[in-house]
């Protein structure tokens, strides 16, 4: 009996997807539940597991674009299973001497003596070739001085190299994106196109934060097994901003405004197949352990490529974070249908004034980017202070004045 394979449905609203890569080939043997290939819908990368154990036959090549429901392969699951996997026979050959002796020897000509050697034109010396790669210059352009047009060392230190001419390769390649970066691509184009979007900026002094972390961090890991970082900070504290300014938690459907009761913080990751942005549901639920623990575990399934996707979509508001790269400062694309994304940078040490006194603190600048429409500037000004507030006090703000309960310590 043979099984057609069809294409599952990853998610509402997906129609098609992607063979982004097979990962067997035509003609083995699977196993029930192997993953025979990924795929790319226009959310994420998924495994395609075999429904049953046999034969099996590929329908689509990668990079076509299947249809959900259509059949991707065939399982031939009455072919019985290999013994095992066979070192495929070697033809054998006569011995090297054997072989020598087997071929008739061909009359070698004569080699001509220095006297008699020619050169074809714009061959080089080997002393002018080094220099000519070293300029990026092809001898077959030169007209040499040499005998018979052999470029000498002299032409190869007086050649000049051709306007536009290059050192090193100019090789490139051209490749298909994937179902997911296009998609991506679409979206970050539309959401220039459609929204009124605007950044705003400010400062935050991390000190504060940085206090805590020292002074807790390794009785923090001990006890829950993740790292206090600063994702945790910044998620409260938005959570907080965001049921001071609810309209940053809302978003645009036609001519309504629909304002959420709830914070689904979206978290830019970085994963194999580019940048994915899984959710943290009911953020403003969780405790510092419970951020820390749903960021590792989202961050790890985006980097192994197993994170689903309804584990990113419907939430509410995104923080990003280019500091981890490098960034000092920019203007982050709001991830839509959402109205705001924050941007946090890396910490440098700057002077500041602190109580009257220039001091050296670690400063973070931050990025709020909004859309107009729906955001005004009052709130996102009010938004991104209230932040600011919290992490530069975060024991009062985002603690009750209690480090050790609010870190279950």
């Amino acid at each position: 009996m043979v099984l057609e394979m069809k294409v599952p449905s990853p998610g509402e609203s997906i129609t098609e997807v992607e063979i982004a890569t097979w990962l067997v080939e035509d003609g083995d043997y699977v196993e029930k539940d192997q993953p025979i290939a990924e795929v790319d819908s226009d959310k994420a990368t998924l495994e395609l597991p075999a429904e049953e154990s046999g034969i099996i036959t590929l329908k689509a090549e990668e990079g076509d674009a299947v249809a959900v429901g259509a059949v991707v392969c065939l399982i031939d699951m009455e072919a019985a299973r290999p013994d095992g996997a066979a070192a495929p026979e070697k033809k054998e050959e006569a011995p090297q001497q054997n072989k020598q002796e087997a071929e008739p020897e061909t009359p070698k000509a004569d080699a001509p003596s220095n006297d008699e050697k020619t050169y074809a034109s714009g061959t080089a010396s080997p002393a002018a070739k080094k220099i000519l790669d070293e300029k990026g210059i092809n001898a077959g352009t030169l007209q040499g001085t040499g005998k018979d047009g052999r470029v000498t060392k002299e032409d190869a230190i007086n050649a000049v190299p051709a306007m536009g001419s290059s050192v090193g390769s100019r090789a490139s390649e051209k490749k298909k994106m994937s179902m997911l970066r296009r998609k991506v691509a679409q979206r970050l184009v539309s959401v220039k196109n459609e929204t009124a979007m605007l950044t705003t900026f400010n400062e935050v002094n991390m000190q504060p934060v940085f206090d805590l972390r020292s002074q807790y961090k390794e009785e923090f890991k001990a006890k829950h097994g993740v790292g206090l970082g600063f994702m945790s900070f910044f998620t409260l504290a938005v959570t907080r901003a965001l049921e001071l300014y609810p309209d940053v938690n809302s978003m645009i459907e036609g001519d309504y405004q629909i304002k959420n009761e709830f914070a689904d913080i979206s978290i830019a990751v970085s994963g194999p197949k580019g940048l994915m942005v899984p959710v943290i549901r009911n953020a403003e639920n969780l405790t510092f352990r419970g951020v820390e623990a749903e960021v590792k575990r989202l961050a790890l399934r985006a980097r192994d490529g197993q994170i689903t996707v309804d584990e990113m979509t419907g939430g509410t508001f995104t923080i990003t974070n280019g500091g981890v790269f490098g960034s000092m400062l920019s203007t982050p694309i709001i991830n839509p249908p959402q109205s705001a994304i924050l941007g946090m940078h890396n910490i440098v040490e700057r002077p500041m004034a602190v109580n009257g006194q220039v001091v050296i603190q670690p400063i973070m600048y931050v990025a709020l980017s909004y859309d107009h429409r729906i955001v005004d500037g009052k709130e996102s000004v009010g938004f991104l202070v209230a932040i600011k507030e919290a992490i530069e006090n975060p024991i009062e703000l985002l603690m009750n004045n209690n480090p050790k309960k609010a870190l279950e310590l």
